[in-house]
């Protein structure tokens, strides 16, 4: 009976849209925001700082952004909830526990990737208020740290700063960048010739394997050191299309068509390493079955949502509802039982995913059947009806030895 219940419960989740596109409010995201903040409150930022370098950070970071994007889809008047939140959570990004793991004298100071979640999130606080009723003292601190990241990017010969000393990831930068374009949408335009030429250097420098921002890149040159991986391009591609729709529209194609798969035919998830090549896991992918990366395909959720692709966003979020377990109260909700408090905040970032500066684009061309779930309900079919079938067995059995009696006395 509970084998047949849980398969019964797994169709379900699998079959209900999880799921609402770029303005409707996503059902249980409230829920799992509750449960952060009771999180957080509770020392799991401290906690997610022991699994991986910049847990404390982004599991505030991710908060924050999740409340911003809920308070976009909610009018000017009944924003202040999310407003509070993301103020918060931009606090404790500031905080010493917040800088900790970054380093003070990189350009800019703490490094690209501390500068430039932070400056995306004050953007966000900012968009979340009527442009004659920000806060000055904010959109000061806004001004100054979009100087500071623009004026090292107008200085570096690589399109990619450092995020630690000596080493650079492009989709620290790429975050960076978006939030010059945002400062450009919400203030005076002040950094175009900026993004304009970190765009030209980003296109000289591409993996050439794949033809995308690669994973790690040289200090100093920017010249690509490891492949394009899912982890990281999984982020880049939300942001790129706040940058320039154009060249993002291109990537993401590319990005799709080499990283989406479905093994075993039981729906989508995203590659690590490209079709054709495998490589090792690490702290930001984990383990990765089949060449899966489950966080790679949390965060794709977002990236196919801001870009339109509706039928993937849909089925990746469906088959977190299966594979992460997740527990309901009419209070709260929390994957994995609530194991690891930052994947529940991946995919309530991921599952709010909009577009800040760029217009909703045209969906792309649909890559992923309208018949997605069909192996994986017939996969909890039989396994619902499969600790029945020696009962079914038995009694056909005994129906069996009932008629041969019978016959035997006749």
């Amino acid at each position: 009976m509970l084998v047949s219940v849980c398969a019964l419960l797994g169709a379900v989740r699998l079959a209900v849209p999880a799921t609402t596109g770029t303005d409707g409010h996503p059902s249980g995201v409230q829920r799992q925001l509750t449960f952060l903040r009771e999180a957080l409150d509770d020392g799991a930022g401290d906690e997610a700082q022991e699994m991986f370098p910049e847990g404390y950070f982004f599991l505030h970071a991710l908060y924050g952004l999740s409340w911003v994007e809920t308070g976009m889809r909610a009018p000017a008047g009944e924003r202040s909830t999310a407003l509070r939140e993301a103020r918060w959570a931009l606090g404790r990004l500031e905080s010493p526990s917040g800088r900790a793991p970054f380093s003070p004298g990189l350009t800019p100071p703490y490094g690209v990737f501390h500068r430039g979640w932070s400056n995306w999130l004050r953007g966000g606080v900012l968009s979340l208020q009527p442009a004659g009723q920000r806060d000055p003292a904010e959109v000061r601190r806004f001004t100054r740290d979009s100087a500071v990241l623009g004026a090292a990017f107008d200085a570096s010969r690589s399109p990619y700063l450092e995020a630690y000393p000596g080493q650079a990831w492009p989709v620290d930068s790429t975050v960076a960048i978006a939030s010059l374009r945002l400062h450009d949408t919400l203030l005076p335009d002040r950094f175009d010739g900026t993004v304009q030429r970190w765009l030209r250097e980003v296109r000289e420098r591409l993996d050439p394997r794949t033809g995308l921002l690669p994973h790690r890149a040289a200090p100093g040159t920017g010249e690509p050191v490891e492949v394009a991986r899912g982890t990281s391009q999984s982020l880049i591609q939300r942001f790129l299309i706040d940058i320039d729709p154009v060249f993002a529209g291109e990537q993401y194609l590319r990005f799709r068509d080499r990283y989406v798969v479905s093994p075993l035919a039981l729906g989508p998830a995203v590659r690590e390493y490209p079709h054709g090549m495998d490589g090792p896991a690490d702290v930001d992918s984990g383990p990765l079955p089949l060449g899966v990366s489950l966080s790679a395909s949390a965060v794709t959720i977002g990236a196919a949502q801001v870009h339109g692709d509706a039928p993937l966003a849909a089925a990746l979020a469906g088959v977190s509802e299966l594979a992460g377990l997740p527990v309901d109260t009419p209070w709260t909700k929390r994957y994995a039982f609530g194991l690891i408090p930052v994947g529940d905040a991946f995919l309530a970032w991921s599952k709010t995913a909009r577009p800040w500066v760029a217009e909703d684009p045209p969906p792309p061309p649909a890559q992923t059947s309208a018949w997605w779930r069909l192996p994986a309900l017939s996969l909890l079919a039989a396994l619902g009806a499969a600790p029945w079938l020696p009962a079914l067995v038995r009694r056909r059995r005994r129906r069996g030895g009932r008629g041969e009696a019978g016959d035997a006395g006749s």
